[in-house]
């Protein structure tokens, strides 16, 4: 069983906080100035944690996948709260892998291990897209 997640924040002005876990540390901005919204936040994290999935499972099945990009949309709902109602996830592959391998990755990650995903609200509208290139 993975440990406790912990993590302490600090007004430091404004909207502004710092934050901190382990030794890893960020600011949160409600502007998106001195950093993310937390929004944008969650928003980071979605598109990483199903683009570390697809890498991983990339690489497990010893692909040879020299680039990754994703570009994540997401619409807002216009009245309080402003929660996420849409998110797109458009991966970029650059490398010898083939669409199946690519396909079945985003399928694993979104029906199976992205944990971000599965700790949100399933009613958010979730699309997938993908392009391969061979790149050099």
């Amino acid at each position: 069983m993975k440990p406790p997640l912990t993590l302490q924040l600090v007004w430091e002005r404004d909207l502004v906080f710092g934050g901190r876990t382990g030794d890893t540390e960020m600011t949160l901005d409600s502007a998106g100035q001195a950093g993310p919204s937390p929004v944008q936040a969650l928003a980071f994290a979605l598109a990483a944690c199903m683009g570390m999935d697809v890498a991983h499972i990339l690489a497990k099945g010893r692909h040879e996948m020299r680039g990754l990009g994703i570009t994540l949309t997401a619409t807002r709902a216009p009245e309080d709260p402003h929660r996420l109602l849409t998110a797109d996830l458009r991966f970029t592959v650059t490398g010898d892998v083939p669409e199946a391998a690519v396909q079945r990755a985003i399928a694993l990650s979104h029906d199976k291990y992205c944990s971000v995903w599965h700790s949100l609200r399933q009613d958010i509208a979730l699309t997938t897209s993908f392009s391969v290139t061979a790149g050099t």
